[in-house]
């Protein structure tokens, strides 16, 4: 399996000739190209820098046979498609193009006390690869490779650290970092790589590992 990072949180596996892609949002400008190749989109919440709606539903009106797995807060803003949304919670899993999915997690990381608390899934895909969204929650499952939010207000360099000690990955892959400069990720790498005991990988948007 292939995973190439694109801009901010969003990410395509390509596996068997399938392409998944997870979190296609307004900050990635290549968005549509992305969801015109995809086999399935995984939305993990509603926030415009995770799920573009309008690109959402203008790919589905285009394409017959794309299938979207998203919680509620996002299916129900496309409800005319509603036979090619699966609508998950926490807890569900399934196959989409050869993928194995796992849905996992329910809250987004806590932004301000003073801020409603608002909800996130996160995607377990393969029993490797976890895109947690906008959370560090840990799932129960072991994973191979973990995405790592970087940048967001949301973000400390605490929780990062634990996110990775607590999932205990043999690959971390930083994500989410439209916030920061190429060298200010760099940097914060430098302070997480020692303190998480693994490296933390920083990729420019295109980057592809082999997984």
């Amino acid at each position: 399996m292939i995973l190439r990072k694109h801009t901010h949180p969003t990410v395509v596996l390509e596996k068997d000739g399938a392409s998944l892609l997870i979190d296609p949002g307004v900050f990635t400008t290549d968005a549509p190209e992305l969801i015109r190749d995809a086999s399935v989109v995984l939305i993990t919440h509603d926030h415009p820098d995770h799920a573009d709606v309008d690109l959402l539903t203008a790919a589905l009106d285009s394409q017959p046979d794309l299938k979207i797995w998203a919680p509620p807060s996002v299916a129900n803003q496309i409800p005319r498609h509603g036979d090619r949304i699966r609508v998950v919670e926490p807890g569900g899993t399934g196959d989409a193009a050869g993928f194995h999915i796992s849905v996992v997690g329910g809250r987004h990381e806590s932004i301000h006390l003073d801020m409603p608390a608002s909800g996130n899934v996160g995607y377990v895909i393969d029993q490797d690869v976890y895109h947690p969204g906008d959370s560090y929650y840990v799932p129960e499952e072991n994973v191979t490779t973990l995405l790592v939010p970087l940048s967001g207000p949301f973000s400390r360099l605490d929780k990062i650290v634990d996110f990775i000690r607590a999932a205990r990955p043999t690959r971390a892959i930083a994500i989410h970092d439209v916030l920061l400069t190429e060298m200010g990720k760099e940097f914060l790498a430098q302070f997480i790589t020692p303190l998480a005991g693994l490296e933390l990988a920083v990729l420019r948007d295109n980057d592809s590992v082999q997984i």
